[in-house]
């Protein structure tokens, strides 16, 4: 996964809280056994007018002109500002997922669902906890300046306002460094890549019969 140092990017609002995670990827999208292409169905029956299938071409969707995300003002957003409780329900990892490939990098929420908070380390995706009086004032600032932006820096531990104030937030030092250095679980095992042949060399020169097939 790519790695997050420090990012600035434009800021989109989701003034709801308790938002779930079948409303951030609705459950018929869920069929797809790649882990890609979810970007286009995120928020999708708050997003479209119409009712959304897998397969769907987006450009033949009927977009609902009030939701957040489809205003001009918020297009290219990177930084998502939601209530508290963000992503419960269902523990689907596809919820980070779509988050990510749409192209939010970086969550910030007085309050966050656990399983939902882990997996979105587990997928490049920062969630950042912070007092409800600053994301209070995070809304207020956005609806406020058209083209708002933050700047996060990972290292830090610090969300940039405009006007130069930081606000500190804290992450668990194991997720801050797979974060740091793009590592996903399996990006953790391959750093012992050498490590790994080698036993597997040595494992078959001491117990050759492992290597047999069965045929067919």
């Amino acid at each position: 996964m790519d790695k997050f140092t420090v990012h600035k990017g434009l800021v989109a609002p989701m003034d709801r809280e308790n938002v779930d995670t079948d409303a951030i990827i609705p459950k018929q999208f869920l069929k797809s056994i790649k882990r890609s292409g979810f970007g286009p169905n995120l928020f999708d029956e708050w997003r479209y007018l119409d009712p959304g299938e897998p397969g769907q071409d987006p450009a033949s969707r009927k977009p609902n002109p009030d939701f957040v995300l489809n205003q001009p003002r918020y297009q290219g957003a990177s930084v998502l500002i939601a209530r508290r409780n963000f992503g419960c329900g269902s523990s689907r990892e596809h919820a980070p997922w779509a988050l990510e490939q749409y192209g939010f990098r970086a969550l910030i929420a007085p309050s966050f669902a656990d399983i939902f908070f882990n997996n979105c380390f587990k997928n490049g995706v920062l969630p950042i906890v912070l007092p409800e009086s600053q994301v209070a004032r995070l809304f207020d600032e956005v609806a406020a300046f058209p083209g708002y932006q933050l700047t996060i820096d990972l290292e830090r531990q610090v969300v940039v306002k405009p006007d130069g104030a930081e606000l500190p937030f804290e992450v668990q030092p194991f997720r801050k460094y797979c974060l740091l250095n793009g590592f996903d679980d399996i990006g953790l095992t391959l750093r012992h890549a050498d490590k790994i042949k080698a036993y597997e060399a040595e494992r078959l020169a001491t117990k050759p019969w492992l290597n047999h097939r069965l045929p067919g």
